[in-house]
């Protein structure tokens, strides 16, 4: 097995262990909990999952293979503008698709990332990627990055967890 290789299956198994944490995070959430913000309103966990599909999508499948027609069959243009980076959370609940809608867009991300990784090349991993974002401009920064990002925002549900009176996980 190659260096890159390992640094590949590495990135992409650092991934799935955030995400076991972030789903962990969720379970047992009842919907109004989803849309939840404390005062003064910053962000709910409506907001935070859908961002971690767009952002998903964006690191470990765009900046991989460039965008691809079946992927709006992952979530619309509307849900990606609702949740990407930038956008505020709205306080308003109706704004948001339901919390089973943000849930399966996170996992037909997450799905077709599994499916597609098999193809991922070790070779490219050194490849420049487009547009930037906060990890190293590579593919392989990207993957990294990806694992890195989970953590950050499930860090932030753990937070809206607690301050809704719920207890944490670890």
């Amino acid at each position: 097995m190659t260096d890159k290789r390992i640094l590949l299956d590495s990135a992409l198994n650092q991934f799935q262990s955030a995400r076991k944490y972030t789903l962990a995070l969720i379970e047992g959430l009842e919907p109004d909990q989803w849309f939840w913000m404390p005062k003064p309103p910053v962000s709910n966990v409506a907001w935070q999952i859908g961002h971690l599909a767009v952002a998903q999508y964006g690191l470990m499948l765009f900046r991989q293979r460039g965008r691809q027609t079946e992927d709006a069959e992952l979530m619309s243009s509307e849900f990606r503008k609702l949740f990407s980076k930038g956008s505020s959370p709205p306080a308003d609940s109706k704004a948001y698709p339901r919390p089973d809608e943000i849930l399966a867009a996170l996992h037909r991300v997450n799905d077709q990332v599994i499916r597609e990784t098999v193809s991922f090349k070790p070779d490219s991993m050194d490849d420049s990627t487009e547009p930037p974002h906060a990890g190293p401009a590579t593919r392989l920064g990207s993957l990294l990055f990806a694992a890195h990002h989970e953590m950050l925002h499930s860090g932030q549900i753990g937070m809206l967890r607690r301050m809704m009176g719920l207890n944490p996980l670890r």
